[in-house]
């Protein structure tokens, strides 16, 4: 017995070297059949033989060009109205020929290939084991009555080898991957069990599963045999090799028959489990004392247990499912109320408590981010590696991301090989109604496994050919221990669902609160602006509002006002907080400034006054407001601010902020009589300005400066226009939650 960790990316042959593999054997017209039968394509209107195997003399007494283009009834004497040769003869029919003047026994198969009718003919041999499909009834009910799949395969096995005679019966399942494990096993006394045995995916090359998939059954009665050629080679109508891939008689892939002899087996049969029109898996039998021949009827028997097998265990998974999809549809059902009952925190309503967790079972972490912020449940990465294995797992593909190993996936990556013990694997969903880059991600650790093969699985030779370096089959299958790392327990698609319809709820209220929120906040700012004064000749406005996550009531503001004097004060303001109280204060610090703007006539002056009263008017608040006095001949600018971040002058040649304003917030008083420093700035034809509250540049953790240089350079980068403006900075705001607003005025060209 050997141990190994294996290095799954290392290539077995160098790259660019020429190898001629199995999987590239053409399996369906190999152009020869196995020898302990006759082979006879006939044309279905005159029943003349158009190809013929070369064993026409062994079983029949005729020479392969004594068959060939005469009447098959030449070849089978009266014998041929016996035989069924219409669609629906496909069990095996009993036919008596005369040969030689004696009378042989065969059984008959017959279907289509090519257009042409195919009839085979094997000897009919002594039947071991009990043969029938009447001797397959009482295994069908036993089948029928099995609780489990582990039971279903059992009594399979077994049955299999009572009506066969084989000396060992395996099913034999495929994994994601295709390779092979022994489920179940029936075998003669004193044989080394490989029940637990694993194989690898290229003991059973792509094609041979198709082909499987296809047909049910394939037969090898003595695996030394010595292949019999078709004649002619072609089909003379269409020129190609006649299709073997549901003769029971074709010859198979030399290399296969290489891989039996290393295993010391002499017969062998297979009979395919298919579920859900997939290949499930197979019922592999294996002979070792000699030729093994199982009669049609006998394998017409293994066939039928093995479609019911396959019913079977396709009820079982579906049983299975379902059970799993209930307790699936309860925590799915769960977290859609909580969704509901908090459509404005619907991070909050998803990370509550564990039923994120619980709705995939398994999973022992979970990263949410909603609108920007991230949350974190259970054992995960942290929060930068969260963002990194985002970017990774979304580089090359859309959509769901569900991977158990994401090691064999990134290969070579210093973040996968650092996350192992926590996230192995990844099933990943991103909404597409909040922000580009939110995401709902569970993850599972690695599950060491020790996997026992039947031999070394990556230990093929080489061997050289005419047509270059040939790959041989496996030549040791003494046990071979491999401990698999950096991989999870699969991700089962009704979790896949689950989790991509929790999604789908999650857009939805997030969509149907923002469209709520969206018509409220349009309603509020025609609230405030009702009484709107037409802006002056040459200007033109483009305004944004975005209610916070938390609430639609929040403390932005903006308003525009004549003053006595012919010029407009254009203003946004904040108020700190959300909701029914601040939405209440912020509607008398705008009327209150609204009235000091019209009698005082300039917002300097206007704000000292306001702010000698706001202790009393709302005792313990704090807002903050810019203002900007516009003289529409001149285009001239006077900024005032109080406590409010500095708006932002964007001309064709770049943008800068309007420096130099300063004075305290709204709700501290000016105890040193400081009053308010304003700013002036001119606004040529076609330049515009940019007010606007710290929603738009304000990111937890990084510093406002820096939030505000980005901001002046995606202005720029936009240029004066003030319909782009308003659209393309907030899009790229950083997405902290907080209510946002936009004002841009430019003055026409």
């Amino acid at each position: 017995m050997m141990d190994a960790v294996t290095d799954l990316t290392v290539p077995l042959v160098p790259e660019g070297t020429p190898v001629v593999d199995c999987a590239d054997e053409p399996i369906r017209v190999p152009g020869s059949v196995q020898p302990h039968g006759v082979l006879l394509a006939v044309d279905p209107g005159s029943l003349r033989v158009v190809v013929a195997s070369g064993t026409t003399a062994e079983h029949l007494g005729l020479p392969t060009e004594a068959v060939l283009g005469r009447p098959l009834g030449d070849a089978l004497g009266d014998a041929l109205g016996e035989l069924r040769l219409d669609e629906e003869a496909v069990d095996p029919q009993p036919l008596d020929v005369v040969v030689a003047g004696r009378l042989r026994s065969f059984e008959a198969l017959v279907h289509r290939s090519d257009d042409l009718l195919v009839v085979e003919l094997e000897p009919r041999m002594p039947a071991t084991g009990d043969g029938s499909l009447r001797g397959a009834r009482p295994a069908l009910r036993q089948m029928q009555r099995a609780g489990t799949p582990e039971q279903v395969v059992g009594i399979l096995a077994a049955e299999v080898r009572a009506i066969t005679g084989f000396d060992r019966v395996m099913v034999y399942r495929f994994d994601a991957d295709w390779n092979g494990e022994v489920v179940a096993e029936e075998a003669a006394p004193g044989l080394e069990p490989f029940l637990g045995l694993h194989y690898p995916a290229s003991d059973i090359p792509a094609q041979a599963r198709a082909l499987y998939a296809a047909q049910w059954l394939r037969s090898i009665p003595d695996a030394r045999y010595t292949a019999s050629p078709l004649v002619p080679p072609v089909v003379p109508s269409t020129g190609r090799p006649l299709d073997l891939s549901n003769a029971a008689l074709r010859s198979v892939s030399p290399v296969h028959l290489e891989y039996l002899a290393n295993m010391g087996v002499r017969a062998s049969m297979s009979v395919s489990l298919l579920v859900h029109g997939r290949l499930w898996g197979l019922v592999a039998c294996h002979h070792y004392a000699g030729p093994h021949y199982p009669t049609p009827t006998q394998r017409s028997a293994a066939e039928f247990l093995a479609r019911t097998g396959s019913l079977l265990l396709q009820g079982k998974e579906d049983e299975a499912r379902y059970v799993d999809s209930m307790a699936l549809a309860v925590s799915s059902a769960e977290l859609t109320r909580a969704l509901s009952a908090s459509p404005r925190d619907p991070l909050g309503a998803l990370t509550a408590d564990d039923a994120l967790l619980e709705l995939v079972e398994g999973a022992t972490g979970c990263a949410v981010r909603v609108d920007g912020q991230l949350r974190l449940l259970g054992r995960t990465p942290g929060p930068a590696d969260v963002d990194a294995l985002v970017d990774l797992l979304w580089t090359r593909r859309t959509g769901t991301v569900a991977v158990s190993a994401l090691l064999r996936e990134f290969p070579g990556s210093d973040l996968v090989g650092r996350l192992t013990d926590v996230a192995s694997g990844v099933l990943g969903v991103r909404p597409s109604a909040s922000g580009s880059r939110d995401v709902v991600l569970w993850f599972r650790p690695e599950v060491l496994k020790e996997v026992h093969w039947a031999g070394d699985p990556y230990a093929k030779g080489l061997e050289a050919t005419p047509a270059g370096l040939r790959l041989t089959p496996r030549a040791s299958f003494a046990a071979w221990v491999e401990q698999v790392r950096g991989t999870s327990e699969p991700w089962t698609p009704a979790q896949v669902a689950a989790a991509e319809a929790l999604v789908r709820d999650l857009d939805e209220a997030v969509a149907r609160q923002r469209a709520e929120d969206e018509r409220v906040a349009a309603t509020l700012q025609r609230i405030v602006l009702t009484e709107r004064p037409p802006l002056p000749d040459g200007y033109a406005l483009a305004q944004h509002y975005q209610p916070s996550g938390a609430s639609v009531l929040g403390g932005d503001w903006y308003d525009i006002t004549t003053l006595p004097d012919g010029r407009t004060a254009f203003l946004v303001g904040d108020v700190a907080g959300h909701g029914m109280s601040v939405a209440a204060i912020t509607a008398q610090v705008r009327h209150a400034l609204r009235a000091y703007l019209v009698d005082e006539g300039a917002a300097d002056r206007a704000l000292t006054r306001l702010n000698e009263v706001i202790a009393d008017l709302v005792p313990g608040e704090l807002a903050t407001v810019v203002a900007a006095e516009l003289d529409p001949v001149t285009g001239g600018i006077v900024v005032t601010r109080a406590g409010h971040l500095p708006p932002l002058h964007v001309r064709a040649d770049g943008a800068a902020f309007v420096e130099g304003a300063r004075g305290a917030p709204l709700g501290v008083p000016d105890r040193e009589g400081r009053g308010y420093v304003q700013a002036t700035a001119t606004l040529a034809p076609g330049d515009c300005l940019v007010l606007f509250t710290d929603g738009l540049v304000e990111a937890r953790g990084s510093l406002l400066a820096d939030g505000l240089e980005d901001m002046r350079r995606r202005a720029a980068g936009i240029g004066p226009d003030r319909d782009a403006l308003v659209a393309g900075l907030p899009r790229s705001a950083p997405g902290t939650g907080d209510d946002l607003t936009v004002l841009v005025l430019q003055r026409v060209p």
